[in-house]
């Protein structure tokens, strides 16, 4: 079934609205728009759940913009949003919307710009107030914003405000709401701190739900490399010369990594600038202006800084670590292939880190292509044409009869021929970005050495490689499926089996090893499957859910370390540690400390101290901070024993004997 396109003129939308719309080409709204334009223009509360990428910017600008009393100089409607790109990107937007609304004031308003000026143009009226919650909430309570007379607000990628610490400002904020106001709020995800915003402030709020209709992730190209052979620096470096770019964004986690990697960039020939959100507000302007603008061609950004970020040079979105969540990835993608413009999205991925990878394609309900990074000859091949490409420019240029007579100058001068000439220049215009290595490439080794490790597990296999029920873990009679279903749709091995043996009439004998994950299984089946079976296999359905099998080249069947001893992971050895532990055990080690206390256990131990107490013990010694204390001991940090507003028996002190004698832990006060 399809939905129904509308156009923007069947909307309730007045004419200088629509004729900007016109004008800057949109004639149909996106999902979003559409299903939220209707709801809001009524006035009623909503929530919407859309990720970024799918228009909701013009969701709730267009009706916002429509009732506007432009002869109220007081703020008629509030946005607020998570960080300054995005305020100032949704304001940006909101003007170009109202382009034609003659009179229309804008206001954004954030930190790290002068709050004098902020306080100056509110004075001089304004419309609609778009900023952060923080700034926003400092000049309520300075008393130079006044919301009585709004009557509509927006909370923009809710979710990521409260998960950025904002939640007592909004809160704050939306107390001060008139209860007349329409109240909106959208949000990619809901968590429970979100769901109690919305219960406290909407009421009764239509619910406008497009988030399985996001193509941010469609139209998005997405590939992967698997860490090895070099360093990351130098896979960023390979990368960002073969691939056919205009501009990038690099996301890295930290603060410090931005500033690292752009500076290595930039030694190495490219056009590149940190952005994060230590850097001073201006700057950070001038620096998105700049690669809008061409000045600059590469963004080291953290996840942060670059929400809101729309710039339509962006082609690639490179991945230099791996997002912590899919939330986040799919913002970092969304970079690029905006607006129905394609784009490209490559991840650096390490070995441990495949999980996450997987699960990344699982919620997106997408397939990443691993790729190969290029080798050195292939990079230097691009700089060769590259360069060439330049030259050819530069063929008619009217002043190239003066360097004429410099060569001939030169090639008289130093006794040269013209070819030994122009060497001795390419060789000083390639810098640090060779035009041809000597050596070998440490990615062939690499490469040779995968190869060679998935050669052992074969070999290994077709020797003896065998688990329990004598299925082996070979690949020469076998190709190795993986299936799209795991653990976590409760799909057990029991299932697999049954389903490979009742839909595709598998024998016992003709299903090789199983490997059940948490996302995905994978299996081992016969290479010599006639047409019909891999006909059934490729609309198998397990648990009601299709399996989309896929040959893969995984062939790691062994059971995995630390479940063999009773299914225990951590904790369970006897001489094992508990998490951060070197030395000890939670409970059950007599000789072990507890979390991040080498010497000492929480419970078992006689003889070893609590967490921070080296040389005491909980039972026969002194408590925290008391470093010799026994049972005749003082109270906490008393290092002599002694009193604590008054005397004690032998048994020890309140606290300091936690265990002594009933009989002797008797107070005798004065």
């Amino acid at each position: 079934m399809t939905d129904t396109v509308i156009q923007f003129s069947e909307l309730a939308l007045n004419d200088a609205i629509l004729s900007a719309l016109d004008s800057m080409g949109f004639v149909s709204p996106t999902p979003i728009q559409a299903a939220a334009i209707p709801h809001l223009l009524e006035g009623v509360d909503a929530l919407g759940k859309a990720q970024t990428g799918t228009g909701k910017t013009a969701a709730f600008s267009l009706p916002l913009l429509n009732k506007l009393d432009l002869s109220q100089r007081k703020p008629q409607a509030v946005v607020l949003a998570p960080t300054r790109e995005l305020a100032i990107q949704v304001a940006a937007e909101m003007k170009n919307l109202g382009q034609n609304i003659s009179g229309l004031k804008v206001l954004e308003i954030y930190g790290g710009t002068s709050i004098v000026d902020q306080m100056r143009a509110l004075k001089n009226g304004a419309h609609v107030i778009v900023g952060t919650p923080g700034r926003v909430q400092d000049l309520i309570n300075r008393d130079r914003l006044h919301l009585d007379e709004v009557n509509t607000f927006i909370l923009d990628e809710a979710d990521e405000m409260l998960n950025m610490g904002f939640v007592d400002d909004v809160t704050a904020i939306m107390e001060h709401a008139p209860e007349s106001a329409q109240r909106v709020l959208f949000s990619a995800t809901m968590p429970p701190m979100l769901k109690n915003i919305v219960e406290r402030f909407l009421r009764e709020p239509v619910m406008v739900d497009v988030a399985g209709k996001n193509h941010t992730v469609d139209k998005v190209e997405q590939q992967f490399w698997v860490v090895k052979g070099v360093e990351k620096d130098e896979a960023m470096s390979r990368l960002l010369e073969t691939e056919e770019t205009d501009a990038s964004i690099v996301f890295v986690r930290t603060r410090q990594d931005t500033e690292r990697l752009a500076d290595w960039l930039c030694a190495r020939g490219f056009k590149a600038a940190a952005l994060h959100g230590d850097i001073p507000q201006s700057l950070r302007e001038r620096t998105v202006d700049h690669i809008k603008n061409g000045v600059i061609d590469i963004l080291v950004a953290t996840d942060v800084v670059a929400r809101g970020l729309d710039v339509p040079r962006i082609t690639h979105v490179f991945n230099y670590d791996i997002p912590f969540d899919v939330e986040s990835y799919i913002h970092r993608i969304g970079r690029t292939g905006r607006a129905g413009r394609q784009g490209k999205a490559i991840l650096l991925v390490r070995t441990n880190q495949i999980r996450m990878l997987r699960t990344i394609e699982r919620v997106t309900k997408s397939s990443m292509e691993e790729i190969q990074l290029p080798l050195r000859d292939a990079v230097a091949e691009a700089r060769l044409v590259k360069l060439g490409a330049e030259l050819e420019a530069e063929k008619e240029h009217k002043a190239l009869d003066k360097f004429v007579e410099l060569v001939e100058k030169l090639q008289e001068t130093l006794e040269i021929d013209a070819t030994t000439l122009a060497a001795i220049l390419l060789k000083r215009q390639q810098g640090k970005r060779p035009l041809f290595y000597i050596g070998e490439d440490p990615m062939v080794e690499a490469i040779a050495r995968d190869k060679q490790r998935r050669q052992d597990r074969r070999e290994g296999g077709r020797d003896g490689g065998r688990r329990e029920g004598g299925r082996s873990f070979n690949t020469q009679d076998w190709d190795t499926y993986q299936l799209q279903v795991g653990r976590e749709q409760g799909v057990q091995v029991k299932d697999i089996v049954g389903a490979l043996a009742n839909e595709l009439g598998l024998v016992k004998g003709s299903i090789g090893a199983i490997k059940l994950d948490q996302g995905q299984t994978y299996v081992q089946l016969p290479k010599a499957m006639d047409s019909e079976t891999a006909g059934k296999l490729s609309k198998l359905r397990i648990r009601q859910k299709d399996v989309g099998a896929v040959v893969c080249d995984f062939d790691d069947f062994r059971e995995p370390r630390g479940r063999r001893e009773g299914g225990r992971r951590d904790g369970g050895r006897r001489d094992g540690g508990f998490r951060g532990n070197r030395d000890g055990n939670r409970d059950g080690n007599r000789d072990g400390g507890y979390r991040g206390n080498r010497d000492g256990n929480r419970d078992g131990n006689r003889e070893g101290g609590y967490r921070g107490n080296r040389d005491g013990n909980r039972d026969g010694g002194g408590y925290r901070g008391n470093r010799d204390g026994n049972r005749d001991g003082g109270y906490r940090g008393n290092r002599e024993g002694g009193e604590r507003r008054f005397d004690r028996n032998r048994g020890g002190d309140h606290r300091g004997n936690h265990r002594g004698e009933r009989g002797h832990g008797r107070r005798n006060e004065d």
